[in-house]
């Protein structure tokens, strides 16, 4: 057997083993049977909200239960053609075995990192928070560019992207946008891309000069209906404001957009884009995903210091650089992960970094590191 197949071998058992590690595979076929069992339940429905949760869960079971079984038999079954193909000295079916254990290999790392995504809100939908912060009208433009960042990333995924709230730059770009990103896991997969984001440029704006700016990404999960988060509504003040379209300074004004403001936080969150009773509903909403954000935060003290304490957006607060000039790069300061392809990441291919992220464990170690240990 080749080294090269050998070496693509022994990754696809190392990520069955992390694979059956993170669903408890042992267990499996017994929590799949209580699943049944409560299904069957008659008065199950009673509760629409836990047993659409019930469902779910047992759905992810069974979806990771079939990936890993089927990628276990796939690594068998072509090993076994492999062995008998040099056996038999027949090369077309080793390389039909060998060029299928390749895919098996891409296909396994995926299901190992969306192993990954199993936090208790990595399920959800996200709001996804973009704000300009020190650099003037380089930074509103920067924060557009970060928007449209995430706007492609999200549709490349499938995922429905709905503005909930923008706030436009004087000159250009834009001071704050509110994003619902909603599809499979988007929280899971965006929770890695909060903190501070900085770009080394030469200016676009007639300057002509390198120029360095920054802009705060903040990502929050959609709390489920079946999640409870009381506010005390003497704890909020609600604000009405005008708000404006695209179109410009006077265009589409109405005094519906609402300012929902957290005393005990000093948390604000804001809507603009529909009526002000969907606006109030949509804001209050946004409140309670980050309250429950907080709460995730101090329940697995995971999280990075920047989530406590955000700080400035500028110099020393950054989770990642994107450099433009005088060369290419981008590199997240976190994980040490770098790519020249600053143009396909500012276009939306963000699973390289994202991945490198959630591939971290508790400890900081990515897992090749853990791995070693």
């Amino acid at each position: 057997m080749r080294a090269e197949t050998q070496a693509n071998i022994e990754k696809i058992r190392k990520s069955l083993t992390l694979l059956g590690q993170r669903m408890d595979i042992e267990t499996a076929p017994h929590r799949l049977e209580e699943f049944n069992a409560r299904v069957e339940d008659p008065t199950l429905w009673d509760d629409p909200a836990r047993a659409q949760k019930l469902m779910r869960d047992r759905q992810m079971l069974v979806d990771r239960m079939g990936t890993y079984e089927a990628i276990r038999a796939g690594l068998e079954d072509n090993a076994e053609l492999i062995e008998l193909g040099e056996m038999e000295d027949d090369a077309e079916v080793v390389a039909e075995a060998e060029a299928a254990l390749a895919e098996l290999v891409e296909t396994a790392a995926k299901k190992e990192l969306e192993a990954l995504l199993d936090g208790e809100a990595d399920g959800n939908d996200a709001f996804l928070e973009i704000n300009a912060g020190a650099g003037g009208t380089e930074a509103c433009d920067w924060a557009q560019m970060l928007a449209r960042m995430y706007v492609r990333w999200a549709e490349s995924r499938g995922f429905e992207v709905d503005q909930q709230d923008m706030s436009p730059g004087t000159e250009a770009g834009i001071k704050s946008v509110v994003y619902q990103i909603k599809g499979p896991n988007a929280y899971g997969w965006l929770k890695s891309e909060s903190g501070v984001h900085r770009l080394v440029r030469i200016s676009p704006f007639g300057k002509g000069t390198r120029e360095t700016s920054f802009a705060s990404v903040w990502v929050y999960p959609v709390v489920d209906d079946n999640i409870e988060i009381e506010v005390n509504p003497s704890e909020i003040r609600i604000d009405t404001y005008r708000s404006s379209g695209a179109g410009g300074q006077h265009v589409n004004t109405t005094d519906s957009a609402v300012r929902i403001t957290h005393l005990p936080t000093g948390i604000v969150v804001t809507s603009s884009e529909k009526s002000q009773h969907q606006n109030r509903d949509i804001a209050m909403k946004a409140l309670k995903s980050r309250l429950y954000q907080m709460e995730l935060e101090r329940r697995t003290a995971s999280i990075q210091e920047a989530h406590d304490n955000k700080g400035d957006a500028g110099w020393g607060n950054q989770i990642r650089s994107y450099v433009l000039q005088p060369y290419q790069m981008g590199k997240d300061l976190r994980t040490g992960y770098e790519t020249s392809d600053t143009g396909g990441v500012l276009d939306g291919d963000l699973d390289g970094v994202m991945a490198s992220v959630l591939a971290m464990d508790v400890s900081g170690k990515s897992r090749a590191e853990a791995r070693a240990d």
